[in-house]
């Protein structure tokens, strides 16, 4: 891993076109596989577009919170406050730069934040239920499953086209402090 300093700081409006791409590269398409988090086995088109991301950047309840090395966009993930816990998603790091540590220490800086910023007692956060591998690696940083699922957005072009006809979200959870 690089030795330079990682930052943070809250996206603006400017950030949303670097946001959209990095976002895409870590999910979806070619470019995606060259990490572990690829969704393109189960997920073809968009995971995002820039009215998606400014709607995350612009919300007064949340913030999207980015990560920098020397001035360059390596990784990003939403936070929102939502009462006595925080949500947490659009998690994305650099593919060529996945397996190296970098995601558990953007977690731990988003668990931080919720906490210092908002008193949030717990993260939660929704994953494709199929994604086994990506839930495991949320279960070793404290995260547990619930078995409460909602049905993905069939037929919403914005979120992907599924290429499987049972895919659904699970809520995982974790305390915080």
């Amino acid at each position: 891993m690089p030795t330079s300093e990682l930052t943070f700081r809250t996206a603006l409006d400017a950030d949303v076109p670097g946001l959209v791409d990095l976002i895409e590269s870590a999910y979806r398409g070619d470019t995606s596989r060259g990490g572990w988090t690829t969704e393109a086995d189960l997920l073809e088109g968009q995971r995002t577009d820039p009215a998606g991301v400014t709607a995350v950047v612009r919300n007064e309840t949340g913030r999207l919170l980015i990560a920098e090395r020397d001035g360059a966009l390596i990784a990003c993930c939403q936070l929102e406050h939502r009462g006595d816990h925080a949500y947490f998603g659009m998690f994305a790091v650099r593919p060529e730069l996945q397996g190296g540590g970098l995601g558990k220490v953007i977690i731990a800086e988003a668990e931080r934040t919720a906490q210092d910023i908002w008193g949030a007692r717990e993260m939660r956060m929704t994953v494709i239920r199929q994604r086994t591998e990506l839930i495991a690696w949320y279960e070793r940083r404290g995260y547990r499953r619930t078995g409460e699922c909602t049905p993905f957005p069939y037929g919403d072009e914005r979120f992907g086209i599924p290429q499987r006809p049972d895919l659904e979200f699970e809520l995982l959870v974790k305390p915080l402090g």
